[in-house]
């Protein structure tokens, strides 16, 4: 009745949205690091050496890193200095918006423009990783993401050793509507992209979503493989891929933090997807990758649906991350 009356609620604009399903995925990590701040000051004259010491192992526990979290307070004890030399108290919630600000600062400076494709062609996005970070999946949620902004894209069935991945693929592709190129198991990864490369060009397409097989940095025979498929796509469209993100797993924690440096080296990333945030307490994992790799987030994982797949705010994910 009050709907028939005064119409739909408004909705939310994309920002609220963002932060209220980053909220979501990083509660666990948001109570646990409020409150052990919020206890550290509870009652306390004056900030401590000792006090900054265990802020300091806070902040490690939720995955921001060690070094990180050394320069984190660091900064943090110089502003407090700074406050009482103008005679100014220090308080648990001064505390935490001076972590916040130094935490902005560190996605800032990881920050880097998303290059351009040129003269209308199709922009070309490699996703690689090692098995089970949601490669596949984030590429269907990406499609439909583009889908929903008016833009036509086109799946690149790359994984050609896993007998299940093109047809999950496959699945997420009818679902955004997405053209799905794909050819016979075992088939030359590069020689799919080129096919896909061309039907993309001729088409029109705005996106080409490149799956590729998980590989283990380790292995040099997949990492010159994927050189290769490098080397395709840039022979077909200058300046491809235009973005090479990491798809990276937010529960493996620092595991997943050296995965990442490891293919930083190898396949010239330029970004990443943090994926499965919902599922862990140590959300702070992307602060780590962004102080560790100089690389920014592009996208994070909030969940299982298409929408749960949000572009990185770091301002929205600071304030999910410390209320």
């Amino acid at each position: 009745m009050i709907q028939t009356l005064f119409g739909p609620p408004p909705k939310q604009s994309l920002f609220e949205r963002l932060q209220q399903k980053v909220a979501g995925a990083v509660e666990k990590t948001r109570d646990n690091l409020v409150a052990q701040v919020e206890d550290l000051f509870q009652g306390a004259v004056e900030v401590s050496p000792e006090l900054l010491r265990k802020l300091e192992a806070t902040l490690v526990a939720a995955d921001v890193g060690a070094r990180p979290a050394k320069e984190i307070v660091e900064r943090v004890r110089i502003e407090i200095e700074q406050q009482r030399a103008r005679d100014t108290a220090t308080s648990p919630e001064a505390v935490r918006a001076a972590i916040k600000r130094e935490l902005v600062r560190i996605f800032d400076a990881a920050a880097r423009p998303v290059k351009q494709a040129s003269d209308g062609s199709p922009f070309v996005i490699l996703l690689v990783g090692v098995n089970g970070t949601g490669k596949t999946t984030s590429i269907g949620k990406l499609a439909q993401r583009y889908k929903d902004e008016g833009f036509s894209s086109l799946i690149c069935a790359g994984d050609t050793f896993r007998a299940a991945a093109t047809e999950q693929v496959a699945v997420w592709a009818q679902r955004a509507g997405a053209e799905l190129i794909q050819q016979k198991p075992g088939a030359d990864p590069s020689a799919v992209l080129f096919d896909a490369l061309t039907a993309a060009k001729s088409r029109g397409v705005n996106y080409v979503l490149v799956d590729t097989a998980g590989r283990l940095h380790t292995k040099t025979n997949l990492m010159q493989e994927l050189a290769k498929m490098r080397r395709t796509a840039e022979r077909l469209l200058p300046g491809a891929p235009h973005e090479t993100l990491l798809v990276l797993d937010a529960t493996t924690g620092q595991n997943g933090l050296q995965q990442a440096r490891q293919f930083t080296q190898a396949a010239n990333l330029t970004g990443l997807i943090v994926t499965k945030l919902d599922g862990t307490a140590r959300g702070g994992i992307v602060v780590a990758i962004a102080h560790e790799l100089g690389l920014p987030v592009r996208y994070i994982g909030v969940g299982e649906r298409a929408e749960d797949l949000l572009p990185f705010e770091p301002g929205a994910y600071v304030d999910a991350l410390l209320g």
